[in-house]
């Protein structure tokens, strides 16, 4: 049974994204040197002059890969994407069989648009096969108390400016305790040895540790890379901390 959000962009907004579209990115999942292999291919339109929401940028790819090596255990997950963008890593996880909820901010009705436009790009149905919300990080509105009960909650590159750092952190602390048991993964980009996380964690009782990246794409014959285009790229899985 799908669950259902409220929130979504009006049509004018998805013909607008749709117009100014520049062009249309693949990315395939999957194959490698085993024609047998599962394989998916995920379309993603993008618009290079638009705001940064409009981009699928290196740390998306990434964490879509590790979620699509681990599809088998995806199968009925409910999950949400955080400052989904153009959306690859939750499409990815829809693909793939997982009750997906798609987030990005409530303020900002084109990125809204967009993330529906890339849902139907893959034959995704907003409100029927996937849901698109918006929420405000950092502030618990009503839309963060309507969102269903979640086993996984994903981000690429949500940690691109120290102002809203708390604010993701706060909001990801609220979920993690509604919803015991599910664990926040994400990838991050390395813009400066100056901003760190590790503070704001202590003081929400939050717990983060390192994940291997070293296999991540080699299932379909990826490099790595090739996405990272020389940046430092970090993937990590944030807990509650245990009681004591």
């Amino acid at each position: 049974m799908r669950f259902h959000m409220n929130g979504s962009s009006d049509e004018s907004d998805i013909v607008t994204a749709t117009a100014s579209a520049d062009h249309v990115r693949k990315f395939v999942f999957g194959g490698g040197t085993d024609a047998s292999a599962d394989r998916l291919e995920i379309k993603i339109p993008e618009i290079l002059q638009g705001a940064y929401s409009f981009y699928t940028w290196p740390c998306a790819p990434i964490l879509a890969h590790f979620l699509w090596e681990r599809r088998q255990t995806l199968v009925c997950k409910r999950i949400l994407e955080l400052g989904a963008g153009t959306a690859l890593p939750g499409i990815v996880a829809a693909k793939c069989g997982a009750q997906v909820v798609l987030s990005d901010n409530c303020i900002l009705p084109k990125s809204l648009a967009h993330i529906q436009k890339s849902c139907l790009a893959n034959q995704l149905q907003p409100g029927v096969d996937i849901d698109v919300v918006g929420l405000s990080w950092g502030l618990l509105l009503n839309s963060v108390f309507r969102l269903p009960v979640l086993d996984l909650i994903i981000a690429a590159d949500c940690f691109y400016d120290p102002s809203v750092f708390e604010d993701i952190i706060v909001t990801v602390a609220f979920l993690l305790e509604r919803n015991r048991g599910a664990k926040f993964i994400f990838t991050y980009q390395e813009r400066s040895a100056d901003w760190c996380i590790e503070a704001l964690l202590k003081k929400w009782k939050l717990h983060a540790s390192s994940i291997n990246m070293d296999e991540i794409g080699k299932q379909s014959g990826v490099d790595l890379l090739e996405f990272m285009g020389g940046h430092t790229i970090h993937l990590l899985e944030i807990t509650l901390n245990a009681p004591q």
